[in-house]
């Protein structure tokens, strides 16, 4: 599978742990940055990485921050983005299972290394369960303007 990383520098060391474990179980990983644990803004490396997802560049995509919450906003922004917070791996399975979620979001500083391994091998592993599931998601799929 093709998957698109990105994070800011508060979840820069996650994000290189996971890019590593996806790689060995040979998936095609895109990194978009941020490169070091200088500051950054999460925007400029979240919003390219949800592109090329939601281009069909990339399969799926994973972001990381400090508390995950500012990356998950900021793919969301970007229009067929659906993109998850995750804490544990119950809310990684019910974002597939439910909402077909094609990115998920994990903060460095909210779960650990063990836990964030856990919730991208179960947002991995499970599928879309679709049926009653499906208008919701086209609902979402739809971009609303004020």
């Amino acid at each position: 599978m093709k998957i698109a990383i990105a994070s800011d520098h508060a979840g820069y060391k996650y994000k290189n742990a996971i890019r590593t474990y996806l790689e060995k179980l040979e998936h095609v990983v895109t990194d978009f940055g941020t490169y070091s644990e200088t500051f950054c803004d999460y925007p400029d490396y979240i919003i390219p990485a949800a592109k090329a997802v939601a281009s069909g560049i990339c399969e799926r995509g994973i972001v990381f921050g400090g508390s995950g919450n500012g990356e998950a906003m900021s793919a969301n922004k970007v229009k067929g983005i659906r993109c998850a917070l995750c804490w544990n791996t119950e809310s990684a399975r019910l974002a597939r299972l439910h909402n077909d979620a094609n990115m998920i979001s994990i903060g460095q500083r909210m779960v650990s290394m063990e836990d964030a391994l856990s919730i991208v091998e179960t947002w991995l592993n499970t599928e879309f369960e679709g049926g009653r599931h499906i208008p919701r998601i086209k609902k979402l799929d739809v971009l609303i303007e004020p």
